[in-house]
């Protein structure tokens, strides 16, 4: 179990999120194994008692990396009150399928954490700013909604910042001087962690037998998530080879997928499937439907939060992720709405169609996908230049 807690907490500290020093990392097993770094004083203490009052296998608290600290400390100014409790609801697709919203607590003691997260796998606690959160099967389930409440406080507060400033200058109203201030000082710690992907090649296809097939998957998967293109598990990958799909499995980290990787044929006719990534229906039609034969899905931050920038007033307002009407387009690539999965409103009804005549597709505040004939090199270059271009075009809308 030790070994699984400082697995989790490197990948903490790998991916910007935290610095094992400013973490304490719980799990049961035989007993309550702990990683612990110089936390508050009776953290240790409040959590283990924790263990008593709930059904779960891990804890995790822990002061996040910038920008994410100061983003924090941002988005909790504007709360909002469910059944007398204090969360924030940020509007994003991991949002609305993994958390619904984020729990807010004061100070940190175990009364507070059962109650945040009886109902919810992570909450924000104020002073210290921190998030705690909790697993029910493994440290890896713990890491996950760690990861998943940065990106999504990430994609609320630059989100809803673009809408501030966007209602100021249509409004004629002057910005307040102390939110840009904070803006252009989170801004700065977002620019300096911004990795490098411009220079990265990736096996050159096609593949030659199985073997290569799931070696490029998995260094595809890799370099997704080491250039922090998709946040935790979410995302996933395919390759078509020899009329057989190969796909990572569903909440499978893109990072480790040597043994989460399913073999699928084209026509779907045995069982394997079933571990496989919820979005399988739409990657059999993406391939059903075209030539191409390599597809990549992952949740660039910026390109999610151009996607559910939008000033038109229409009936679906609020559900427009999900049935938006409108035919737009981000850095020249479409947008188009879709939830998970193959439902009435599922991608499998959106995002096909148009990867028949685009190597690219993003959906509403959900991701994008990249296609490729030849090996991922196309799709994650793609996936790179996208992001970049719409953070470009971000910071041009919120320039004041």
């Amino acid at each position: 179990m030790f070994s699984l807690l400082k697995k989790y907490s490197e990948k903490l500290y790998s991916q910007g999120l935290a610095h094992p020093e400013k973490t304490a990392f719980l799990a049961l097993d035989d007993r309550v194994y702990s990683l612990t770094g110089v936390v508050p004083s009776g953290t240790v203490k409040e959590l283990t008692k924790v263990f008593d009052r709930m059904d779960i296998n891990s804890l995790l608290y822990a002061t996040p990396e910038e920008p994410y600290r100061r983003i924090l400390k941002e988005v909790i100014k504007e709360l909002v009150y469910l059944k007398d409790r204090p969360v924030i609801v940020p509007e994003d697709c991991e949002t609305r399928t993994f958390f619904h919203d984020i729990p807010v607590i004061e100070r940190l003691s175990a009364d507070a954490v059962v109650s945040a997260l009886s109902e919810r796998k992570a909450a924000i606690v104020v002073e210290p700013i921190s998030i705690v959160s909790r697993g029910s099967v493994s440290p890896e389930e713990t890491f996950v909604s760690f990861s998943s409440t940065c990106f999504s406080t990430f994609v609320k507060y630059f989100y809803d910042h673009l809408c501030y400033v966007s209602e100021c200058k249509n409004k004629g109203f002057r910005p307040s001087g102390q939110r840009l201030k904070a803006f252009r000082e989170i801004s700065a710690f977002v620019d300096l962690t911004i990795p490098k992907a411009r220079d990265m090649r990736l096996l050159k296809g096609p593949p030659r037998d199985e073997t290569t097939a799931i070696d490029m998957i998995k260094e595809a998967g890799s370099k997704v998530v080491s250039c922090r293109l998709v946040d935790s598990f979410f995302g996933n990958i395919s390759l078509l080879f020899d009329n057989r799909i190969y796909i990572s499995q569903t909440a499978a980290s893109l990072d480790e997928l040597s043994e989460a990787i399913d073999i699928i044929p084209l026509d779907c006719s045995s069982t394997a499937g079933i571990t496989s990534s919820s979005e399988l229906p739409t990657h059999v039609a993406v391939y059903r439907s075209s030539d191409v034969r390599f597809i990549l899905h992952g949740h660039p931050r910026f390109a999610v939060i151009m996607s559910m920038y939008c000033d038109r007033e229409c009936e679906f307002k609020g559900d427009c992720y999900a049935r938006c009407p409108e035919q737009r387009s981000i850095c020249a690539v479409p947008v188009v709405p879709g939830e998970i999965g193959a439902g009435p409103t599922g991608i499998v009804k959106t995002v096909p169609k148009l990867l028949k005549e685009s190597d690219a597709v993003v959906v509403i505040g959900h991701g994008v996908f990249t296609t490729g004939r030849k090996d991922f090199n196309h799709p994650f270059m793609r996936m790179v230049e996208i992001e970049e271009c719409c953070r470009l075009r971000y910071y041009k809308l919120v320039d004041i």
